[in-house]
């Protein structure tokens, strides 16, 4: 008898399209209804009901009930983590399912990734911040270094708050599109929430899409370091 946890159940709810599909539209961490979610994936309401008891039943969603209304969201900041390191295989070894479209650049530039930063400027604030001694980086084990304190005081964050809950502060996650470490853990959600706040970037409307404004690059750049166009 086999011992360990059972990676084949988990590969099994996310080997089908469209459970797969209405993983990756959670993946912005809000709760969708079973009927927005039918359309994001692509079934028929009745198909969506029976693949959203079966990713409850998995662990990797949660279901609220409010109203007349059932919503639905990912389990935990473990679950989208995981799913953008698959996005980032997929990539790797050449399974895309379209070729690029014209929001994919967007997408790359900078998106949430469930309540933290990722793409080319989540990648850029982790790597800024490894570089200023904010966080320490042992061979991908992530800690807050020597100066997290002065950082967080400057910028507005209780560090406090990130301790609270078992939630680490700082955990690294495999950037699909960069293939390299963004920021996530409560640090990372911290980070994001005073960026929304400082108005330097606002979530696109029905997208995964973190815009930033002119005044919020410059202010970027000037904490974490510039950030190459793409």
């Amino acid at each position: 008898m086999k011992s360990g946890p059972d990676i084949a159940r988990i590969a099994s709810l996310l080997g089908d399209p469209a459970r797969a599909n209405i993983m990756t539209a959670l993946m912005g961490g809000e709760m969708l209804t079973a009927g927005e979610l039918a359309r994001e994936a692509g079934v028929t309401p009745q198909t969506a009901s029976s693949h959203l008891a079966k990713l409850t039943e998995g662990g990797l969603l949660i279901m609220r009930k409010q109203g007349r209304h059932a919503y639905f969201a990912l389990a935990g900041p473990e679950v989208a983590e995981t799913l953008e390191s698959l996005m980032g295989l997929a990539v790797r070894v050449g399974h895309r399912r379209s070729q690029p479209g014209p929001r994919d650049p967007a997408l790359r530039r900078a998106r949430v990734c469930y309540d933290h930063l990722a793409g080319d400027l989540g990648v850029a604030m982790l790597e800024g911040l490894v570089a200023q001694g904010v966080v320490d980086d042992r061979e991908g084990a992530l800690r807050l270094g020597a100066a997290a304190p002065a950082f967080l005081d400057r910028f507005g964050i209780d560090p406090g708050g990130m301790r609270q809950g078992s939630r680490p502060v700082c955990r690294p996650c495999l950037d699909w599109s960069l293939r390299r470490s963004h920021l996530a853990g409560a640090l990372g959600a911290a980070l994001l929430t005073r960026v929304y706040d400082l108005g330097w970037a606002r979530r696109v409307e029905g997208t995964r899409i973190v815009a930033f404004t002119p005044r919020g690059l410059v202010g970027f750049a000037n904490e974490f370091g510039p950030v190459a166009a793409t």
